[in-house]
C-alpha cells in the first residue's frame, strides 16, 4: 500500500472498457483503495469511522460517504482542477460543489452513457428546455446538454428559454419530417409548455430531469407523467437521473424503471444501518459506484430513496431528514 500513497493520477485499466460485473467489481476495488489513500477528505472519514483499509475486501464492505460532504469540502484528489459544478438551490441554500480535476472524463461519461442507451448523437435534434439551471450557472446539467446539442450538429438543436411558441413550433414540425428528437427539461417547465399545447408526437423523447425547483407543487412521477405523455401525445416519459455529485446519468425510458451505464451501480442500504444492504425489491437509502468520479469520491451515498430489482431500479423520493449518519464526524 505504502507505494500507492500520494498519488494524484490514476494509471490503471478504463473505466469505460468494463464489459462485465466482475469487471466491474475488480476496478471498483482498485478505485477504493486509490481514493481511501490519496483523497484526505475520504481518508478521514474512513479514519473517524473506524474502518482499515487494507481489511475492505469486496464492495458491500466498502465505505459510502455522505453526499452532504459535497456542501462543506473540496472532494478531490490533489489540488488541480478544471472545472467546479454546483448543485442548483435557492437564494441562501448553501449548494454542493463538485471539482472535477479532468473535464474530459465527464463529457466521456455522459457521451458514451447517452450512446449506450440511445445510439448516435447525430441522429437526434436536442431541444433543451432547463431554465433555471441555465440561469444559475455551474450547472453540470447544463455542461452536458450543451455538449450533446454541439454533437448533434443540428440546426435546430439549442436551448429554448422563454419562447414556448417558438418551441412548440419548432418540435411539430421537426416531428412530422421523422427526424429523432429529444425534448430534455426540468419538470415545472415541461408542465408549463404541456398545459399552453396539445401535441401529437410521433419521433420525439421526452425526458425529464425531475425537480419543481420551489416553482410549482411538488407531485408523484405516476401524475406528473401521466400529463406530460397526455400533452404530448407519447407513450412513455423517460427520465434521467443525475446529479452535481456525480459524473455518471441514469436513464428511465418509462415507467420510473432506470439503467445505468456499465460503470455505475447502485446499492440500496438499510436507512437504520448504513452498512447493511437490502435485497431486491426492498426500500431503503440509495448509494451509488459511479467511477466516473475516479478523482473525488466514487462512493456516494445519497439522500434518495429507491430500490432495486435484478439489473434495473427504482427512485421513489428523498429522505425525510437530511442528516444521514456519519455526516458530522468529520472535523477537518
Amino acid at each position: 500500500m505504502k507505494s500507492a500513497k500520494h498519488m494524484t493520477q490514476w494509471n490503471k485499466p478504463s473505466i469505460f472498457d468494463i464489459q462485465s460485473p466482475q469487471a466491474f467489481d475488480k476496478i471498483a476495488m482498485e478505485v477504493f483503495r486509490f481514493q481511501a489513500i490519496n483523497n484526505p477528505v475520504y481518508h478521514k472519514f474512513i479514519e473517524l469511522i473506524g474502518i482499515c483499509i487494507d481489511d475492505v475486501k469486496e464492495i458491500s464492505a466498502i465505505p459510502f460517504l455522505p453526499i452532504q460532504f459535497f456542501k462543506d469540502y473540496q472532494i478531490l484528489i490533489g489540488n488541480d482542477y478544471e472545472g467546479i459544478f454546483k448543485s442548483s438551490g435557492t437564494t441562501g441554500m448553501q449548494r454542493s460543489q463538485h471539482y472535477v480535476k479532468d473535464l474530459k472524463i465527464y463529457r466521456d461519461s455522459f457521451i458514451k452513457g447517452f450512446e449506450h442507451f440511445f445510439g448516435q448523437i447525430t441522429d437526434y435534434s436536442i431541444l433543451a428546455l432547463l431554465p433555471s439551471y441555465v440561469s444559475q450557472g455551474d450547472s453540470s446539467l447544463v455542461y452536458m446538454v450543451q455538449h450533446l446539442i454541439e454533437l448533434s450538429q443540428n440546426k435546430y438543436s439549442g436551448f429554448y428559454l422563454n419562447d414556448d411558441e417558438k418551441l412548440a413550433k419548432t418540435l411539430q414540425e421537426i416531428d412530422k419530417t421523422g427526424q429523432k428528437i429529444l425534448l430534455i427539461g426540468v419538470s415545472y417547465a415541461l408542465l408549463d409548455l404541456a398545459e399552453k399545447y396539445n401535441f401529437r408526437l410521433k419521433n420525439t423523447i421526452v425526458m425529464e430531469t425531475g425537480g419543481m425547483k420551489g416553482r410549482r407543487k411538488e407531485m408523484l412521477r405516476e401524475e406528473l407523467h401521466q400529463i406530460l405523455q397526455k400533452s404530448f401525445g407519447v407513450k412513455n416519459i423517460h427520465s434521467e437521473y443525475g446529479m452535481t455529485e456525480l459524473l455518471s446519468q441514469s436513464y428511465s425510458k418509462g415507467d420510473g424503471i432506470f439503467l445505468s451505464p456499465p460503470w455505475q451501480k447502485i446499492l440500496i442500504r438499510d436507512t437504520e444501518d448504513p452498512f447493511t444492504y437490502l435485497e431486491n425489491g426492498k426500500t431503503g437509502g440509495v448509494n451509488v459506484i459511479d467511477l466516473a468520479n475516479i478523482y473525488s469520491c466514487s462512493f456516494i451515498a445519497t439522500q434518495d430513496l429507491g430500490k432495486k430489482h435484478e439489473n434495473t431500479f427504482e427512485i421513489l423520493g428523498r429522505f425525510d431528514h437530511s442528516d444521514v449518519r456519519g455526516c458530522n464526524l468529520l472535523v477537518i
